[in-house]
């Protein structure tokens, strides 16, 4: 089984601060993760499988300096974040936001999340929801945490929470329900399996790469680009696939060779 390499890490996300397990250093760290690896699925449009393990996850998002997707990210963070002391729990959610027609009763469990025990209680991490996920850790516990504008609250369902989103001056969206069982390796290997060759899978249907921060957020669907920057988002339409490799290399530090051609979009 593969170590975390932790300073080739650090180096990669520019981060150099304190290494303390503490809450400083989580939301640092998770901050600083979301603004320098992407959240992207290129991979699977390039019929290239998905492989968590700790290695290859190094080899992609580290060193390779790729993005990935929720199993990818916080696979990666909670080596990284075991490695520095934090007590760590790997949790899984059906995610309720765009992922399948509103008709579907209940989603699998497609997504990847942590719990971090803190001296100051639970908190839930996750740098694997794309730009409209969390770009600092929650406390877990009912209620808001707003962050540069963006809102975020956790509501109880039973024995099942719910974390819902809002931007300033719109509505409260679901974005995920989850329980506090752990979840284990092999459970994320069935998971991500569905999740990156299922025909009706998103993440097989469509393209995406998104990196976000506090008060700023690039998301690119398909053939549309949209950069919130604290003003109005700005659009910008993907014209051809070599407008797309200049878009994914300038905004997302994505750099693939010329005449690099995805499954999708289709131009």
């Amino acid at each position: 089984m593969s170590e975390i390499d932790l300073d080739a890490y650090l180096a990669r996300i520019a981060y150099a601060g304190p290494r303390a397990a503490s809450l400083a250093t989580l939301t640092a760290l998770g901050e600083a993760h979301m603004r320098t690896i992407p959240f992207e699925n290129l991979d699977i449009l390039l019929g290239r499988p998905i492989s968590l393990e700790l290695g290859d996850l190094q080899a992609k998002l580290v060193r390779g300096r790729r993005g990935g997707y929720c199993f990818e990210h916080n696979t990666l963070l909670a080596a990284v974040l075991e490695s520095l002391g934090f007590a760590v729990t790997r949790l899984a959610a059906r995610v309720r936001a765009s992922a399948l027609p509103a008709t579907t009763p209940i989603r699998p469990r497609t997504h990847m999340l942590l719990r971090v025990d803190l001296a100051e209680g639970p908190f839930i991490a996750d740098v694997g929801f794309g730009g409209d996920g969390p770009p600092h850790p929650l406390p877990l516990r009912e209620g808001e945490t707003w962050i540069a504008g963006a809102g975020f609250r956790l509501r109880r369902e039973g024995d099942v929470w719910v974390l819902m989103g809002r931007d300033a001056g719109a509505d409260w969206l679901d974005l995920y329900a989850f329980t506090l069982e752990p979840q284990y390796a092999v459970d994320y290997e069935m998971a991500n399996h569905y999740t990156s060759t299922f025909p009706r899978s998103p993440f097989v249907q469509s393209l995406t790469a998104q990196r976000s921060w506090p008060g700023g957020r690039v998301i690119l669907r398909n053939r549309e680009l949209t950069r919130r920057t604290g003003g109005a988002p700005e659009s910008v339409a993907i014209t051809d696939p070599e407008h797309l490799l200049r878009v994914l290399a300038q905004d997302f530090g994505l750099a693939f060779p010329a005449g690099t051609r995805f499954a999708k979009p289709d131009f």
